[in-house]
């Protein structure tokens, strides 16, 4: 399946469990709490207690309300943002009308009681339990019912106020609205319908917040196994996933043993046990439970950063102009600097690489950026260094091929055929980084071996990626892709030195 073909997939599924979500909405609404005229919250609930008090159809105006909402915020918040809910929306609108008609009527024309007379809590219970499971199934894929989210999130785009907070309030203030209402009885009666609404929010919320965190419990592996490298590459290559290499000292034994540590999703466990167990049937595996894993392949930190840590974060000039390689140091670095291209700097001119090693090179192209803009930058030069070739194209590996500019498939191509039947195929790309900072020069250096394919494998990448195999993976960087290639690259082991040189200064 290609990228395109999971994206249009994984697009579908969500609508699939958006109607999904739904239709238990429906359900739950038009089964368990409008025969006993429970109130609930959101624009659902506002219209519940119209039509409890008026008469008038529910599904009526929950749709006239989310389409003045929906005029409003397609401004505020996009087309693109919207596209679900309006589906949702819509879907909620012909579902809760469906329902209403096909459901018996008792002589009030609300839906027959299906608990029975006097079974309104018991009622409430069962339909908040199911709302509640409805929602976290919409919001799990990224839908949104409309209504009272939608004023949510545009409260939140202009003001600091969080989602949770604009949602409590509004929802607080429909169902209050109870208490204006004279066909609801005495005072004493509305505010036992009033009480009772406030019971279904926080059951509703109980509810959605415990599915949604047991849909994303995370899970940590220690695995203590003599066939460590294998597992590594066998989770990292067939899971994608990052697996942290720990030395670990036996007390027993008094041997030394790599300790894997890998953080994932619960529900990839049988899927991670059953390839330890495939490679080594005798590992020792321990697991436990996390409160929580935030980052790259789990859930967002979500948390404002205050302007004054923003204005700390230190800015420093990567001279190039490559944007693959930009790319790849921008997320090696993560967000501790504000690394920034010659071209944001103004800078267009080509910068001579005259040198007679990789060093050189790093050090010319850095020296000529501080002497003109007398600013604070670090320069690289990577080359491929190929045993068989006595160590060529080294430094000049970005020309390999001769001509005019960087041409990547010609220089795979000469490679290629210069090694042609030959067996020795070691090679290590190798990178240079040479930093100044007020004036001072420091260099890093990366390594990693591996060999030489004997044609192009994988589609990610750039330069020799598609022809040269890492030591310990069977696939190519170009095949391994940018995730785990910035783990284990030449150029991630340089930055990675750099990174740890300019936070401890």
């Amino acid at each position: 399946m290609t990228i395109d073909h999971k994206i249009i997939w994984n697009e579908v599924k969500d609508y699939m469990f958006i109607a999904l979500g739904l239709f238990l909405y429906t359900i739950a609404f038009t089964v368990f709490l409008m025969p006993y005229q429970i109130v609930a919250g959101g624009v659902t609930g506002l219209s519940a207690i119209i039509y409890y008090a008026t008469g008038f159809h529910l599904e009526n105006t929950y749709i006239i309300i989310n389409g003045i909402l929906l005029l409003v915020a397609l401004k505020i918040l996009g087309y693109k943002f919207l596209m679900k809910t309006i589906f949702a929306i819509f879907t909620l609108y012909f579902m809760l009308r469906f329902a209403q008609d096909i459901i018996p009527k008792q002589d009030n024309g609300l839906p027959f009681k299906l608990m029975g007379e006097g079974q309104d809590f018991m009622s409430m219970i069962i339909g908040c339990v199911i709302t509640g499971i409805a929602l976290a199934t919409v919001f799990l894929h990224n839908g949104s019912t409309g209504g009272t989210d939608i004023i949510a999130a545009s409260v939140n785009k202009y003001h600091n106020v969080s989602l949770g907070s604009v949602l409590i309030a509004a929802d607080f203030c429909i169902i209050g609205s109870c208490m204006f209402f004279p066909q609801f009885g005495t005072y004493l009666e509305r505010a036992h319908k009033v009480m009772f609404g406030f019971c279904v929010m926080a059951m509703e919320n109980y509810v959605l917040d415990y599915v949604m965190n047991a849909r994303r419990q995370s899970v940590q592996f220690f695995i203590f196994s003599r066939k460590w490298q294998e597992i590594a590459n066998a989770i990292g290559t067939q899971m994608n996933h990052g697996v942290t290499i720990l030395d670990g000292h036996g007390w027993y034994t008094g041997k030394q043993m790599k300790v894997l540590c890998i953080l994932a999703k619960k529900n990839e466990s049988v899927n991670m046990f059953r390839l330890i167990k495939m490679i080594d049937p005798n590992a020792f595996v321990s697991q436990s439970s996390v409160i929580g894993v935030y980052g790259e392949g789990f859930d967002e930190m979500k948390v404002k950063i205050k302007n004054i840590e923003e204005k700390k974060k230190m800015k420093i000039v990567f001279a190039t102009n490559n944007l693959n390689k930009l790319s790849e140091v921008r997320k090696i670095l993560g967000n501790k600097f504000e690394v920034l291209s010659l071209g944001e700097i103004g800078c267009h001119d080509d910068i001579p690489e005259k040198g007679q090693t990789l060093k050189d090179n790093a050090l010319i192209k850095a020296q000529w950026v501080y002497d003109k803009y007398h600013v604070n930058c670090f320069a690289d030069d990577t080359g491929l260094e190929v045993d068989a070739l006595g160590g060529a194209p080294g430094v000049y590996s970005a020309r390999y091929a001769g001509g005019v500019g960087h041409d990547s498939e010609a220089n795979m191509k000469k490679l290629l055929s210069e090694l042609e039947n030959n067996d020795n195929r070691k090679a290590r790309f190798r990178t240079v980084i040479a930093l100044i900072i007020d004036g001072k020069v420091t260099t890093f250096d990366g390594i990693v071996n591996g060999v030489i394919t004997e044609g192009k494998r994988g589609g990610e990448g750039f330069g020799y990626d598609p022809i040269f195999m890492p030591e310990g993976y069977n696939k190519t960087f170009a095949e391994l892709g940018t995730g785990i290639k910035n783990n284990i690259s030449h150029r991630a082991k340089a930055v990675q030195k750099l990174a740890d040189y300019l936070l401890k200064r």
